[in-house]
């Protein structure tokens, strides 16, 4: 997640950042939009502004760790700004956006493991920081890309109730990358290729009026 209130810079630095095809990035103009993202998402970093125009950095810093975010939060400050308690490394503004990569590099790597928290979904132990499904019958692992491990984690946390399209592509992709319905119905799709036994007939992932729900 990319925490930054200078529209410029944020759109700026997303945009190289996906152009690598390593990083999907969530952006967040505010402390209030970062912290109601972080309690919809699993991020491996977070990249955050020392000021924003509703808090202090520091404050959403605090805020995110007290609520348990435990990704590595890289402070972005200008040079003789102090340290935030709480931030894993700090770059200074201005910065290259190689010592960025260097960085993200460094720090966003998967930090579950197999003390990861574990969510049950049927036959299914789900990581979602490591972004795996682990069969219980036979321990075959499978990978999950961001998305699909984000929509699995959303619809969990629905525990078993119905939610909208709408609502998936407002949390999941936050409704800023142009998305249409039909990219969520891929997703759909795929995750059920991965975790459906017979994928045409879902018993897991399954289609509602007007939504999908996990039956768990």
């Amino acid at each position: 997640m990319l925490i930054e209130d200078d529209e410029t810079l944020r759109h700026l630095l997303a945009e190289q950042l996906t152009a690598l095809e390593e990083f999907d990035v969530h952006l967040a103009g505010d402390g209030a939009a970062a912290l109601a993202a972080a309690r919809s998402h699993w991020f491996d970093a977070i990249l955050l502004a020392s000021r924003l125009p509703d808090m202090e950095g520091s404050a959403v810093c605090a805020a995110l760790r007290e609520a348990g975010t435990d990704c590595p939060i890289l402070l972005m400050a200008a040079e003789g700004e102090a340290d935030v308690a709480g931030c894993s490394d700090r770059l200074v503004k201005p910065f290259r956006i190689g010592a960025l990569l260097a960085k993200l590099r460094q720090h966003a790597r998967p930090t579950g493991g197999d003390d990861a928290t574990i969510l049950r979904i049927g036959p299914y132990e789900f990581r979602a920081l490591t972004r795996t499904l682990r069969s219980t019958d036979d321990g075959v692992e499978t990978r999950l890309t961001d998305k699909e491990a984000q929509i699995l984690a959303y619809l969990h946390r629905a525990e078993g109730t119905v939610v909208s399209r709408e609502r998936l592509l407002d949390q999941v992709w936050n409704y800023n990358e142009g998305v249409a319905s039909h990219t969520l119905e891929t997703h759909i799709y795929r995750l059920r290729q991965k975790m459906e036994r017979d994928p045409a007939n879902a018993v897991l992932l399954v289609t509602e009026p007007g939504g999908y729900r996990l039956v768990l």
